[in-house]
C-alpha cells in the first residue's frame, strides 16, 4: 500500500485496510513491578494478530480501572507469571480491560463486524465451546472465563488491540471516544448487580444503598437505581463526592468518616466490643431512616468494598433484601452474623461483570441519554502511570477516568466514524 509503515505514532492513523507490523503500548514488566507511577512504561512491540472469530481494533480511548494498579503492584497476584504458567510467552503486560476504537481487521468467521465499525470493548472472555457453556451456565460463571487485559494479555493501553468478536459492541453515537471508553466495566457491574439477581432487582420504590457512590460504579449504580424508580443513597468519603451523588439523584448521602465500627465483626462471645460495634452499626442506619423519613431497610446494598463494610451491610439490609457485591477493596475476609441469613432470610449474592445482554440494555441507557458515563478526567496516553498512581491513592475525581490512546486531544485529528 502506498505510503504505508510499520510503526506510527500515537495519534497517527495508517490507511484503513493497512496493519503496521509495529506499535507503541503502555508496558508492565516484573523488573517496574511496584507503585503505577513507576510500573508502567512506552515500548515498541508487534501488533497483534486476530485469530478465528477474533477482530484487531485500533484503540482510540481506554478506561482506567484498578486492575491496573494491581497489575503493577503484582498484588494480589503477578499476571505475568500467572500466564507463564499458562504456556504463554511474553514477558510482558499490556493492560486496560475496557475500550473504545475502530475494527481494523477481522479474522475469519466473523460474520457481524467489517474494518472501519466503531466499537466499544468489553472486559471479560470466555471459551464458547467450554463444556459448562455448552450446558446452559452464564459465561460469566464460566471455569474458562477471563479477564482481557488482567489474566490475559493485550488489552487496550497500545495503538492496537485484538478482542474476541463478542466483546465488541456497537459505539453509541452520541458519545466521544474517551466516554464510551468508560461505559461498561463499571456500568455493566453495576447493572447486573441491580438487574441481574431475581426477585431481587432494582423497582419503583426500592431503597439501595451504594457505597463508594462517586467512583465509577456507585456513580453508573445511583443512576441505573434513579432510572428504575428506586430511591439511591450513597455513602461517600467527602464534600466533593457527597455533591456529585446528589447531582447524580441520589436521595442523600452518608460520610463515613463520621463513623468508626469499620472492619470486622467482633466475636459475639465479646460482649462489650459486640455492644460498641451495635451503636454504632444503629447509629448509621438511624442516617437511613433520616434520610428515607421512615424506620425502614434497605432492599438492595450494593457493595464492592467487603471486609470493612460488610457486617454492616447485612445489619442495614431488610428482611428479605439482598446484599450483592462485585468486589473486595478492603479485604477479602469478610464476616456475617449467620442469624441474619436464616431468621431473616436476607441474600448475600456474588456478582461478577455481565453478560452481552446486560451490556447491551445499559449501553442503550446510556445512547438513549437517560444515563451519563461521568468521564470526570482524560489523560494522555504518556500518563498512564500518572492516572493510575492518582486512583492508587484514592486522589482521582469522581466519576471515570479514560486514557485518550489515538483518539484526538489536542492538535490530533479523529477518524472519521
Amino acid at each position: 500500500m502506498s505510503g504505508a509503515r510499520d510503526l506510527y505514532d500515537v495519534g497517527e492513523s495508517p490507511p484503513l485496510g493497512h496493519v503496521p507490523s509495529r506499535m507503541h503500548a503502555a508496558l508492565i514488566r516484573q523488573s517496574r513491578f511496584g507503585e503505577p507511577i513507576e510500573a508502567f512504561a512506552i515500548e515498541v512491540v508487534d501488533v497483534p494478530k486476530p485469530g478465528p472469530r477474533q477482530v484487531l481494533v485500533q484503540v482510540m480511548a481506554a478506561g482506567v480501572n484498578y486492575n491496573g494498579v494491581w497489575t503493577a503492584l503484582a498484588k494480589p497476584v503477578d499476571v505475568i507469571a500467572m500466564r507463564q504458567k499458562r504456556g504463554e510467552k511474553e514477558d510482558f503486560h499490556v493492560g486496560g480491560s475496557e475500550g473504545s476504537g475502530v475494527v481494523w481487521a477481522v479474522g475469519s468467521d466473523v460474520r457481524h463486524l467489517q474494518p472501519g465499525d466503531p466499537v466499544v470493548m468489553t472486559s471479560c472472555r470466555w471459551d464458547e465451546q467450554a463444556e459448562d457453556v455448552r450446558m446452559g451456565l452464564d459465561p460469566i460463571a464460566s471455569s474458562s472465563r477471563t479477564v482481557w487485559g488482567y489474566e490475559d494479555n493485550w488489552g487496550c493501553f497500545a495503538q492496537f488491540t485484538v478482542v474476541d468478536d463478542y466483546q465488541c459492541l456497537p459505539k453509541p453515537a452520541n458519545l466521544t471516544w474517551e466516554e464510551a471508553a468508560c461505559l461498561v466495566v463499571s456500568g455493566g457491574t453495576a447493572y447486573r448487580q441491580l438487574r441481574g439477581w431475581h426477585p431481587n432487582t432494582v423497582r419503583p420504590g426500592s431503597v439501595v444503598l451504594i457505597w463508594g457512590g462517586a467512583g465509577g460504579l456507585g456513580s453508573a449504580a445511583i443512576q441505573i437505581t434513579r432510572e428504575f424508580g428506586g430511591i439511591p443513597i450513597a455513602v461517600v468519603s467527602d464534600e466533593i463526592k457527597a455533591k456529585h451523588c446528589l447531582q447524580l439523584g441520589a436521595r442523600g448521602v452518608i460520610d463515613r468518616r463520621e463513623f468508626d465500627h469499620w472492619g470486622r465483626l467482633p466475636d459475639w462471645h465479646d460482649r462489650d466490643a459486640y455492644d460498641r460495634w451495635q451503636r454504632g452499626v444503629r447509629a448509621f442506619g438511624k442516617r437511613i431512616w433520616d434520610i428515607l423519613g421512615e424506620r425502614r431497610g434497605v432492599d438492595i446494598v450494593f457493595e464492592h468494598s467487603g471486609q470493612d463494610t460488610i457486617p454492616t451491610s447485612m445489619f442495614v439490609c431488610e428482611n428479605g433484601g439482598m446484599v450483592v457485591i462485585c468486589g473486595g477493596t478492603s479485604g477479602y475476609n469478610a464476616d456475617v452474623d449467620l442469624r441474619l441469613l436464616w431468621m431473616r432470610l436476607k441474600r448475600l449474592q456474588g456478582s461478577h461483570f455481565a453478560s452481552r445482554a446486560e451490556c447491551m440494555e445499559y449501553t442503550r441507557l446510556v445512547a438513549d441519554g437517560r444515563i451519563d458515563p461521568c468521564v470526570s478526567r482524560t489523560w494522555a496516553f504518556a500518563e498512564v502511570g500518572e492516572a493510575h498512581q492518582l486512583m492508587y491513592r484514592n486522589a482521582h475525581p469522581p466519576g471515570n477516568m479514560a486514557l485518550l490512546v489515538n483518539a484526538p486531544g489536542p492538535g490530533r485529528k479523529a477518524f472519521e466514524e
